[in-house]
């Protein structure tokens, strides 16, 4: 049935005399009048099919390509910033737990009058374990602390240490645990959960997956939640109470999200720093720009300090290497802690014992603000200072880096630094928390038990200016070759996205095709 039969059948004929008459003059009026209301239609329609393809500008442009950004990175990428975020908030509180669990090893019984000499105390450590190593003391740091002697022993798998912890007034062993750096049992195993999840080199990926995005999606919806309109500016860091539903759970998302985005960029920067493939484009960007971390020099002979043999470290005509000689006497490590404490390397030391070829490495290893890592090298001949490295001098680059990754772990502001911590891991897990459940209440109101929520429609890209798509594409492709994880994942939504878009449009295009041919075919029968 067409238009203007419809019509003639909503608009009877008022005289049934004048049937025909009245009839086509009422369906001559009729048709003319959808003929223009069509044509209205068509130019209404063509007018806004320009205005969606046409590009935008600034902001209103930019807004669809976040929005869908944001999407599918929090829905694909959420589960691990989660697992990073309860793992983390673990770690956080690894410190404190460290210090309850193993209280028998690093404190003393009872505070003596004068510690006794560092040798005698790791006379006690050798007999103590006599198939270890010693390699390095880290003398008590206060007066009811434990002095740590480190080994190394057969059987330790690498990266690992056997730490013997002597009371320095007494030389009583207070205890044995295996380490790793300055980590013991507890806080290892929690360090390595939250960067690899005990899953090897496989399991550090998911970690560097996460930290590679976490920053896009932090930056990504602080732009979004700035450039939402809202009816009082307080509604911008403070959620709104008064709202309901999804409005009530966008607000909380938005709000604790302000407040929590510059830590996440912080978390997300320094934990790239030692990551496996963006962390080694970043060091190797620091070494370029002069930001290497220097390192004091410990060598005895061949150094720049003159006194060497000259073939030292030199390959042979039968291939052998000369290895450096060793140190012909050794005045001992409390002599070398004398010398550098008289260099003023004082606080919370770490001593080196000599190798080959070296001296005594005294560093100081106080993290905590105001730190202390200033170091020294001592000949161990005479007790000679050899070398000295004061933090102060450290490259700009170098001491950022290294604020940054004991901020990272906790150990900047101490206590405070590590409850900042936990609430910015508690804060990712609920904006997870938030935005799976905004996705959950955007779904459609028909088969609301099976649906879920819809992204931004695709070709956001393509309302872009070229003036602003095209910066942006060249920063995409340099910041996802420097951020390999972040340019290898980007790629793979983009084909999926691609891919899924096509198969959508085919069957749009299957579906339209089939709906023509059958209203062609039943138009007869309905005429």
């Amino acid at each position: 049935m067409s238009l203007e039969e419809v019509q003639d059948v909503r608009t009877p004929d008022a005289d049934p005399a004048a049937g025909r008459t009245t009839g086509s003059a009422t369906t001559g009026s009729t048709t003319e009048s959808a003929t223009a209301t069509e044509s209205a239609t068509a130019t209404e329609s063509a007018t806004a099919d320009a205005a969606r393809r046409r590009p935008g500008s600034g902001w209103a442009a930019l807004r669809p390509l976040l929005l869908r950004t944001h999407f599918y990175a929090g829905l694909l990428i959420a589960p691990l910033l989660f697992v990073a975020a309860a793992t983390g908030l673990l770690y956080a509180a690894s410190w404190q737990a460290e210090a309850i669990v193993y209280a028998d090893e690093l404190t003393v019984d009872r505070v003596g009058d004068t510690p006794l000499a560092l040798s005698a105390q790791v006379a006690a450590a050798r007999d103590a374990a006599p198939r270890g190593e010693v390699v390095s003391v880290w003398p008590a740091p206060d007066a009811e602390a434990t002095t740590r002697v480190i080994m190394e022993s057969p059987g330790l798998p690498e990266g690992e240490t056997l730490t013997v912890f002597i009371d320095p007034y007494t030389a009583e062993v207070r205890g044995q645990l295996t380490t790793v750096g300055d980590a013991l049992p507890l806080r290892a195993w929690l360090s390595e959960f939250h960067s690899s999840l005990h899953l090897g080199e496989f399991g550090r990926n998911y970690s560097e997956l996460a930290a590679s995005w976490l920053w896009v999606v932090a930056l990504g919806g602080l732009a979004l939640w700035i450039g939402r309109r809202r009816k009082r500016a307080s509604e911008l860091v403070v959620p709104d109470r008064k709202a309901t539903g999804r409005r009530r759970t966008l607000s909380w998302h938005g709000a604790v999200g302000l407040w929590a985005v510059a830590g996440l960029v912080v978390l997300s920067a320094t934990g790239l720093t030692w990551s496996r493939y963006a962390g080694e484009n970043i060091g190797q960007l620091q070494d370029r720009l002069g930001g290497a971390t220097p390192a004091v020099s410990a060598s005895v002979n061949g150094g720049p300090d003159g006194g060497a043999d000259e073939h030292a470290g030199h390959v042979m005509p039968d291939g052998t290497q000369m290895a450096p000689p060793a140190p012909t006497a050794d005045l001992g490590i409390d002599r070398a802690v004398e010398a550098a404490r008289a260099a003023g390397v004082t606080e919370s030391l770490q001593v080196t014992l000599p190798s080959q070829g070296k001296g005594y490495v005294v560093k100081e290893k106080d993290k905590l603000v105001p730190v202390h890592l200033d170091a020294v090298s001592v000949d161990p001949a005479d007790a000679r200072v050899m070398d000295e490295l004061r933090f102060a001098d450290y490259p700009l680059l170098a001491q950022l880096t290294r604020f940054g990754i004991d901020l990272h772990m906790g150990m900047t502001f101490g206590l405070a630094n590590q409850l900042a911590l936990a609430a910015l891991a508690v804060a990712v897990m609920f904006l997870v928390f938030w935005g799976y459940r905004m996705w959950w209440l955007r779904r459609p109101t028909k088969d609301r038990a099976l649906s879920v929520g819809r992204a931004q429609p695709r070709g956001a890209w393509r309302k872009l200016p070229v003036t602003l798509l095209l910066p942006l594409a060249a920063v995409t492709a340099v910041v996802g070759w420097f951020v390999p994880m972040l340019g290898i994942s980007l790629l793979v939504f983009l084909v999926l996205d691609a891919a899924l878009g096509f198969v959508a449009g085919r069957r749009a295009r299957t579906a339209a095709d089939t709906g023509t041919g059958t209203g062609a075919e039943a138009a007869p029968s309905t005429v």
